[in-house]
C-alpha cells in the first residue's frame, strides 16, 4: 500500500478500510466497486489508488488486520500455561467475547476467503492456523493427560472452533440472553464436547 504522509493520509486510509469493511459485509466483496467505496469515503475515485491499488488489497488487508489483532487479542489474555480444562474454558470464553462485538470482520473473514487470489489467501491461511494451532495446542495437552476425551486434535479444533464463530450467525444484541449468558452457555457446550464437564 502507498503510504501517505501526515495525519490526513492516515485517516483517509482508515475510512477506506472502514468503508470497505461495511460495503462487503452489507453487498458481498463481487458487488462493491472502488467507485461505491469512493463515495462512500468521499473522495474522488482516483484518490483510492494512492492508497490501495486493488480492490483485492483491500480485501487482504481488512482480513489481516482482523487476524493479527485476534491473536494478538488471544495472546495477551495469558492463558497458555493454564491447566487444559481452564485454558480450553478461557479460549471458548474469549472466542465468543471478541467475535460478538466484530461481527463484520467475522462474516467476511468466513464468507470472502474465496474471493482471495492465491498470494492473499496465502497469507491469511498462515494467520488463520497459527490461531487454530493455539487451540490444538491446549487439545493435544488435555488429551495426552487424559483429560479430554477427543479422536483428533485437528478435527475437534475445527469443530469448536465452527461451534464458536457460528454464533455470529444467530445472535442479536437486546435479545433474551446477553452476551455473558451466551459466553456461559458456549464455553460449558465446549467442554463437554471434549467430555470434560466444568
Amino acid at each position: 500500500m502507498a503510504r501517505q504522509a501526515g495525519s490526513a493520509g492516515e485517516k483517509t486510509a482508515a475510512a477506506i478500510r472502514r468503508q470497505s469493511l461495511g460495503l462487503f459485509a452489507k453487498h458481498g466483496y463481487d458487488a462493491v466497486s472502488m467507485r461505491m467505496i469512493a463515495d462512500a469515503v468521499g473522495v474522488q475515485p482516483g484518490a483510492l489508488y494512492q492508497y490501495f491499488p486493488t480492490k483485492q488489497q483491500i480485501l487482504v488487508t481488512l482480513m489481516r488486520e482482523h487476524m493479527e489483532e485476534l491473536l494478538a487479542s488471544l495472546k495477551a489474555e495469558g492463558f497458555a500455561d493454564e491447566p487444559p480444562a481452564a485454558a480450553l474454558e478461557h479460549f471458548a470464553r474469549f472466542h465468543i467475547r471478541y467475535h460478538l462485538t466484530r461481527a463484520d470482520e467475522v462474516f467476511i473473514s468466513y464468507m470472502e476467503l474465496r474471493a482471495l487470489e492465491p498470494e492473499g489467501f496465502a497469507e491469511i491461511e498462515r494467520l488463520r492456523r497459527a490461531y487454530e494451532g493455539e487451540l490444538k495446542a491446549i487439545l493435544m495437552r488435555g488429551g495426552e493427560g487424559g483429560v479430554f476425551r477427543i479422536e483428533d486434535p485437528h478435527v475437534s479444533a475445527m469443530a469448536i472452533i465452527a461451534m464458536l464463530t457460528g454464533v455470529n450467525t444467530w445472535y442479536r444484541s437486546g435479545g433474551r440472553l446477553s452476551e455473558k449468558r451466551i459466553e456461559e452457555i458456549y464455553a460449558e457446550m465446549v467442554l463437554r464436547s471434549v467430555g470434560c464437564a466444568r
